[in-house]
């Protein structure tokens, strides 16, 4: 399982023009899931992004978790993108929908995420803090 974690002032989420979620201060976390993942790799994962230390704390120093700060999560299969043979990206790593969309909701229900809307077409935006940009793997 991947994620791009990316501090945020906010995020929102729109599919047909509709806002589907949004989020004040709090991280922004775009999350790709592989053939090989379960549900104990999503549990670890949502563990280790709510104990990142990402967050100033009163010295400035980035050394608060999350805490009470909110968070967005997207369905993000493209992070599975294998580009070594070529231009045009191969996504055989990403997991089937079926799977995916399991692991993408236990992500978000474990760590209290708002959400996009999985498989569909989506407008994100966000206005990053920092910048602070963290990538995650857990295997």
């Amino acid at each position: 399982m991947k994620a791009v974690v990316q501090r945020v002032l906010r995020a929102a989420v729109r599919v047909d023009g509709e806002t589907v979620a949004s989020i004040g201060p709090g991280l922004l976390v775009l999350l790709g899931v592989g053939h090989d993942d379960s549900t104990d790799t999503a549990d670890r994962l949502a563990e280790k992004v709510r104990a990142l230390r990402i967050f100033a704390d009163a010295d400035g120093k980035m050394n608060e978790a999350l805490g009470a700060r909110e968070l967005l999560c997207v369905s993000q299969f493209t992070l599975y993108a294998d580009t070594a043979r070529g231009n045009r990206p191969s996504f055989v790593g990403a997991a089937p929908p079926a799977q995916a969309a399991a692991l993408y909701d236990r992500f978000c229900a474990r760590i209290g995420a708002a959400q996009g809307r999985f498989g569909a077409h989506m407008e994100v935006e966000l206005t990053g803090d920092g910048p602070v940009t963290i990538v995650l793997e857990v295997t």
